[in-house]
């Protein structure tokens, strides 16, 4: 797994939306100018996150994006997933889009990675926005 720019860039509009949840939408030029995002870049961003329900939008005056459910119900992973994809290390220890592997009752790597996928996934489903915006104010 790893993080591309994108995905890092979700997870920080994310936590901003998180912190305005339930008060208003929030304008993409508001996240980009406060986050340091490029807009046509957090555009696409948003509309993938829009795309899987994690978002809702709000058109004209006081529209805007709005997170569809509490910050305590969206995790690290989920978004991670929707960017970047799949958790695990390699492909063939996936669960969300696993790669079948003819050797795999004797691979060594495929059980560390194994570990270190269960490792990943452990910490980030059991993150959420909501404990990542403990602290913090907008």
């Amino acid at each position: 797994m790893k993080i591309s720019k994108k995905g890092e860039y979700a997870l920080k509009a994310v936590i901003y939306l998180s912190l305005h949840y339930g008060k208003r939408a929030v304008q993409i030029k508001e996240i980009s100018e406060n986050e340091n995002i490029p807009k046509k870049f957090l555009e696409q961003i948003l509309l993938s996150l829009k795309k899987a329900g994690l978002l809702q939008s709000k058109p004209g005056s006081g529209g805007g994006y709005s997170l569809s459910r509490p910050p305590g119900e969206i995790t690290l992973a989920e978004v991670i997933r929707i960017i970047d994809g799949p958790l695990a290390p390699i492909r063939c220890v996936s669960k969300w889009a696993p790669l079948k592997c003819p050797i795999e009752k004797d691979c060594g790597l495929q059980r560390v990675m194994q570990k270190v996928r269960n490792a990943i996934v452990r910490i980030l489903e059991n993150v959420t926005f909501e404990d990542m915006c403990k602290g913090k104010k907008h």
